[in-house]
């Protein structure tokens, strides 16, 4: 009887290997951020698998034919896939669930702890859509109410009227830097920040706490991610492309993701009123190494390599400009080329030991290099004249009389090389419901600059003299002195610059009855100490830096937080705050300091039963011992002294939620005032001074073709004083650039992703395919950022010439995931 029942189990054991085919389903599940989520069912039928600590599972399934699998989470919606796979295939499938919304509260948590602290987050996948002709993490920036740039090459940006030398920029809790001699956008190139290698982004204007660093105006913290997966991602645009490559090694105990990108900015640089020969390589390559040693210690390294090479050969410029009645030209023929190299490598060393549950460590090193050489050779002979605007004439639209003749020859030999070197120990000590956190930082600049750079201006064959200098009343007087250059610097500095900084603060959350409140303080100290070839003595100065925050949630039917946020901020001198219009390092330069008052208000509601949220902040930062400065371009120049106050007050606002839904946008609205007074003449506007802010961001897709998707990223700037000459006295040109009005929009189909998957054909491959067209500049306006001035000799007068931006520009991209 036992051996026919043994026979019997054996023949349908067989028949059961034979007659039942199999296929394997296996992937990570991760949240609507990209996080892995622990312990999600996943069921077949009678049988069923949950996800580990990362996310992994793998489940059998029947093939060749219709399956039905379901994941299931208490924290998030269900979601339910059907299969239909081959006989022995394998098939990746990593889904994203979205949260519950009756989990809203839990989520809340974390994002109310950004709120709390005046923190910004933004979403990845905005990054990567949003159309712009610098797209990235700068590009989401420039539509938020208080951060500013009217450069569209530009990846610079302003905060609530500081400069683009007044913003802290952090990669993995690592400062990094920018090039030194980059004068216009178009030489730029590529941002720092890896779009495709980032997970978060948290960004704060200002009132920010004392664990970030000593600048003025800002903070952008950026968090590169480490790999659950092995996967490879390729972008391709007429302006380059990028490429990158991530996974797991030796036992998933070694996570990397490297990252190359590739720009050429021609198509928008060629869409300009200046025809040019135009060779630009901007290439980088990064990579983020994360190695897990045991449970307690892990190790990682953050590098950078980045060569932008600027080829740049005018040729001719034709550009209109005036009004209708008194319409004017400018016809320039350039000789001569530019030729620019700015070479960048970085690289940071981090360990990070958990002592026990409550106190975590780590210690970091890095070091970064740039240099940098700036070499041109431009003779521009111009031709200044009205243009015939009588309609009936044979020659209207031509110039009919000149009014200016000259050229100037522009000449620099500028080279730069600068090592900067720290080493940082950080400690966070949770205890109770109180975090506390602290910092030490040792940091060592030596920069070695040599500027030799210089103008000669012509004008209808007399040379023009340097202003304030002896009047040349030529041509009705003969004049006999030596010709001058117009503008001329000539300095070699060797610069070192040791900084020691620390900071300590404190952190707790607690109930004030049925109220939720958030506390903040903590103070900063840095010591730097100059010193150079060309400096007599060492300066060694101290500034010490307390902030501090309060936010409070009421218990209230609507859903509301208040904050506010204050402190003494400085900004102690980089090498470029110290070295003045001639080129001269001056040590004594001291730090220049803002008071900050914020106050802050989260309004969450609901309208058209979809989420919705309104920010608004109202600041007033009061600065002294400003360093003045001027701006052409992306170009400052410091006056290198502590000569002026000033002050900076506005008005935020951000309207964001589902205008369409299950699609974020938003509205933006800045109101800015920022004036200075340099050596008690007078209050005056900064050059950062722009009173209004509109921005729109909009997303929207086809309800019956969901995939198809459009992008549209509408920005409105006011002027802002400038166009002037550097040389110019801020309190005799207070002009105004005219307006910055841009739209840029993205249609975009996607033909594969996460929830969409082809188990056959060309393809199966992809996990991620979408192509997009794309137009900047959608209205064709013209901008400009600064002017180019010539001068007629006989009258004594200066025309400033705009300098107009990109016009409308066509792109096409495609973006792949393997």
């Amino acid at each position: 009887m036992k051996a026919k029942l043994s026979i019997s189990l054996f023949l349908f054991f067989i028949s059961h290997c034979v007659f039942t085919q199999t296929a394997t389903i296996k992937g990570i599940v991760k949240d609507d951020k990209g996080k892995p989520i622990y312990d999600v069912n996943i069921s077949y039928e009678n049988s069923g698998t949950t996800t580990n600590q990362n996310g992994e599972y793998s489940i059998i399934v029947t093939s060749d034919k219709k399956v039905t699998v379901t994941f299931s989470h208490i924290s998030f919606n269900d979601l339910i896939k059907t299969f239909d796979i081959s006989n022995g295939k394998v098939v990746n499938f990593s889904p994203r669930l979205k949260p519950k919304t009756e989990e809203l509260e839990v989520v809340d948590i974390e994002n109310r702890r950004k709120d709390a602290e005046g923190v910004v987050e933004i979403n990845m996948q905005d990054v990567r859509e949003i159309p712009g002709a610098n797209s990235g993490v700068e590009n989401i920036l420039m539509t938020f109410a208080g951060v500013n740039n009217s450069n569209e090459l530009s990846t610079q940006y302003n905060v609530r009227g500081g400069n683009f030398d007044e913003n802290l920029v952090y990669v993995n809790g690592i400062e990094v830097y920018r090039p030194f001699l980059v004068r216009s956008g178009q030489q730029e190139g590529l941002s720092f920040v890896n779009s495709e290698m980032t997970q978060n982004v948290s960004f704060s204007a200002g009132g920010f706490q004392a664990k970030f660093g000593d600048k003025l105006s800002s903070v952008l913290d950026i968090t590169y991610r480490t790999p659950q997966e092995f996967a490879t991602r390729v972008n391709l645009n007429l302006l380059g492309g990028s490429a990158t490559i991530e996974g797991k090694l030796f036992d998933n105990k070694l996570s990397a993701i490297v990252g190359v990108r590739y720009r050429d900015n021609s198509l928008l640089v060629n869409s300009k009123d200046t025809e040019t020969n135009y060779k630009p390589k901007f290439t980088d390559a990064q990579s983020f190494l994360s190695y897990q040693v045991n449970e307690r210690f892990k190790v990682d390294f953050l590098g950078n390599f980045s060569f932008n090479e600027y080829n740049y050969t005018p040729i001719t410029r034709r550009t209109k400009f005036g009004t209708i009645a008194n319409p004017l030209e400018l016809t320039v023929f350039y000789n001569g080329q530019e030729k620019d190299k700015y070479l960048t490598a970085f690289g940071a060393l981090k360990g990070t030991y958990l002592v026990n549950d409550d106190l975590q460590m780590s210690l970091t090193t890095s070091t970064y290099n740039t240099q940098e050489a700036e070499h041109y050779d431009i003779l521009a002979s111009y031709n200044l004249g009205e243009v015939d605007s009588n309609l009936g004439s044979e020659n209207f639209g031509e110039v009919e009389f000149s009014e200016g003749i000259g050229s100037q020859l522009n000449h620099a030999r500028n080279n730069l090389d600068a090592l900067i070197s720290n080493v940082q120990l950080k400690a966070t000590l949770r205890k109770d419901n109180n975090q506390y956190d602290f910092g030490l930082k040792f940091q060592n600049e030596d920069i070695r600059d040599r500027i030799i750079e210089w103008e000669v201006i012509d004008s209808a064959g007399f040379s023009i003299r340097p202003p304030n200098q002896i009047v040349n009343n030529q041509p009705y007087e003969p004049y006999e002195g030596e010709i001058t250059p117009y503008q001329d610097v000539r300095a070699k500095n060797n610069t070192q610059i040791n900084r020691l900084s620390a900071f300590a603060q404190w952190s707790k959350k607690e109930e004030w009855g049925e109220n939720e409140v958030w506390y903040n303080i903590g103070v900063r100290a840095q010591n730097w100490t100059v010193k150079g070839d060309n400096i007599n003595s060492s300066k060694s100065q101290t500034v010490i830096s307390p902030r501090a925050q309060l936010a409070i949630k009421p218990d209230w039917e609507k859903d509301m937080l208040f904050r506010f946020s204050t402190g003494f901020y400085y900004q102690p001198p980089f090498y470029k705050e110290l070295r003045d219009a001639n080129g001269i390092v001056q040590p004594d330069v001291k730090a220049q300091q803002s008071i900050h008052f914020v106050l802050g208000n989260d309004y969450s509601f609901k309208m058209w039963d979809r989420p919705f949220k309104l920010v608004s902040e109202a600041y007033y930062k009061h600065l002294t011992d400003v360093n003045p400065y001027t701006v052409d371009n992306v170009r400052i120049r410091y006056a290198a002294t502590n000569n002026a106050t000033a002050y900076a007050a506005g008005l935020d606002f951000r309207l964001n939620g589902e205008f369409v839904p299950g699609t974020e946008s938003w509205v933006s609205l800045g109101l800015l005032s920022t004036k200075e007074n340099i050596d008690n003449q007078g209050e005056i506007s900064r050059p950062t001074d722009q009173r209004f802010k509109f921005a729109i961001l909009f997303q929207d897709y086809v309800p019956n073709i969901p995939d198809l998707k459009m992008y549209l990223n509408l920005v409105y700037n006011s002027g802002v004083p400038g166009g002037s000459p550097s040389y110019a006295n801020p309190y005799e040109f207070q002009t105004r650039l005219n307006s910055y009005k841009r739209a840029d929009i993205g249609i975009s189909y996607v033909i594969a992703d996460e929830n969409k998957q082809f188990n056959s054909g060309l393809l199966k491959s992809f996990k991620e395919l979408t192509f997009g067209v794309e137009i900047f500049n959608m209205f064709d306006v013209q901008n400009s950022i600064t002017n180019t001035w010539v001068r007629d000799v006989y009258s004594k007068r200066s025309y400033g010439i705009p300098n107009y931006m990109t016009s409308r520009v066509f792109n096409v991209k495609l973006d792949m995931k393997f």
